[in-house]
């Protein structure tokens, strides 16, 4: 059973309230624990009534896109590609892509300089987070508490404790989460991690994601200036820190400053190492070392040029590496894997799989033929029958990068008429971005990080434990005040 559409529950004029700013609750004439406190009440009875109703397996569900960028436009595309889904309204900062938005999907959609318009819009049913890395925690609690579904764009979150927030959110208000870690919808990747599972590779040892590319000399150094007319600039910035604008930071280039992402270690690691927590079921590491810096690119960005991490997983390791300023001969491509086992290895990425076995052969002929042989009294070779492997080869090449958005954005679909869990999970794309963020600080410290996975703590380091939160600046701060009850 599921939830009424927000257009179904406006006649119990249940939801409004949670559009009041901060400022307005503030001088109504209940406190705001007691305002809290009612509308938790009131979202339950919506969600007890709405349990009456199934929506309809053709009815069409009304998308509200928040960011149109590289992303936002994929899904925007996606959705609007689907039978049953119509794109009904787009929210964006800078209005030259609320244009390009419009001409997309068309005059019918609503186009909104402020996101939360759109959340307040009666005809949205779901909403699609396709914003800056600093936005997607709070623009999803948000629409979780306005009572829409939501599909938030990966890396998760900006910092660990956001991940526990969102999760109480979007519990408490009944809504549906998705993760846009799209894999996990390809069926390739569900072949390759049933394989995988199946003992197919032995014992996992280890396994290696590598991202390499050379964008040298980097992205200049532009002053800092005034923004551009049609950007709100203001708003853009959201719950990071007030500062001043520079090409640099804003438009698609913000990924390169710790104030809203976590470089290619949020932004590819959390695609990669979701993968790897999905075939082997694994909450946690034990420990994460990272080492690296800003190096070689000479321009104003921040996060890392170069990036080595290693990752202690109960039973294997896990090896991640982000170059930015050495393409290199070797890597697994963005979003690739090298699962390495016992038995043989597994090649694994957006275009599909290939197990490669191991050679089966006497421990003792593999050192006796090191070099040339070993002179009297080492190891001797001795009779091995030839052609023999410790698994059987397999090869998939039906991967399709775009479809797999297109399979994503269906399996949320589905989920938000059934109520079922989607694929990738708020909690699963919670723990996964948890590890790339102690990367991160294990760089930005210089040290080791030792996590407890079952209370989600950091072992032995408070400094360390203290960069596991962040704060949102005014007045965003009170928004998140207001939305949860840690916070």
């Amino acid at each position: 059973m599921r939830p009424l559409l927000r257009r179904e529950a406006d006649d119990l004029n249940a939801l409004d309230c949670f559009y009041l700013p901060a400022k307005v609750v503030s001088i109504l004439p209940m406190k705001r624990r007691e305002f809290i406190k009612r509308v938790a009440q009131t979202t339950a009875a919506v969600s007890a009534i709405s349990a009456q109703r199934v929506l309809g397996a053709n009815e069409r569900v009304g998308i509200g896109v928040i960011g149109f960028g590289l992303i936002g436009r994929i899904h925007t595309r996606s959705f609007h590609g689907l039978s049953d889904s119509q794109i009904v309204a787009v929210a964006d900062t800078h209005k030259p892509r609320l244009e390009a938005a419009g001409q997309l999907v068309g005059s019918r959609a609503k186009l909104y300089s402020d996101f939360r318009r759109l959340l307040e819009d009666k005809n949205v049913d779901a909403v699609v987070v396709a914003t800056p890395d600093h936005w997607h925690a709070l623009m999803c609690m948000m629409a979780c508490a306005a009572g829409k579904d939501v599909y938030v764009e990966k890396p998760l979150t900006l910092f660990v404790r956001e991940g526990k927030w969102m999760m109480d959110v979007a519990k408490r208000h009944k809504r549906v989460v998705q993760v846009g870690t799209q894999q996990r919808s390809a069926q390739h990747y569900q072949k390759a991690r049933e394989l995988i599972r199946s003992g197919r590779l032995g014992e996992l040892v280890s396994v290696q994601c590598s991202y390499y590319r050379n964008v040298s000399p980097g992205f200049g150094n532009p002053p800092d200036q005034a923004p551009p007319p049609d950007l709100d600039y203001d708003m853009w910035l959201g719950p990071a820190p007030k500062r001043p604008y520079n090409p640099n930071r804003s438009i698609y280039h913000f990924r390169w400053f710790w104030d809203y992402s976590g470089g290619q270690m949020t932004n590819l690691g959390q695609h990669s190492l979701d993968v790897v927590h999905w075939c082997v079921d694994m909450k946690g590491p034990s420990a994460v070392t990272s080492a690296g810096g800003r190096f070689y690119l000479k321009d104003n960005c921040e996060v890392p040029d170069v990036q080595d991490t290693i990752i202690q997983y109960p039973g294997f390791h896990s090896v991640v590496q982000f170059h930015e300023c050495a393409a290199g001969g070797v890597t697994t491509g963005m979003g690739g894997l090298a699962f390495h086992g016992t038995k043989g290895t597994m090649v694994l990425g957006r275009d599909g799989y290939q197990i490669i076995p191991d050679k089966k052969e006497k421990p003792v002929n593999i050192v006796a033929k090191i070099i040339g042989g070993h002179p009297v009294g080492g190891p001797q070779p001795e009779p091995d029958e030839a052609g023999q492997f410790w698994t059987q080869p397999a090869e998939d090449k039906t991967g399709d990068w775009k479809g797999q958005y297109v399979d994503h954005a269906r399996n949320f679909l589905d989920c938000v008429k059934s109520r079922k869990q989607p694929n990738s999970d708020l909690e699963s794309g919670h723990r996964v971005v948890t590890v790339c963020h102690l990367a991160n600080i294990s760089l930005r410290l210089g040290r080791k990080i030792r996590w407890g996975a079952e209370k989600e703590n950091i072992v032995g380091d408070a400094e360390a434990e203290a960069m596991l939160m962040r704060p949102y600046r005014a007045p965003w701060d009170a928004e998140l005040r207001a939305l949860t009850r840690e916070a």
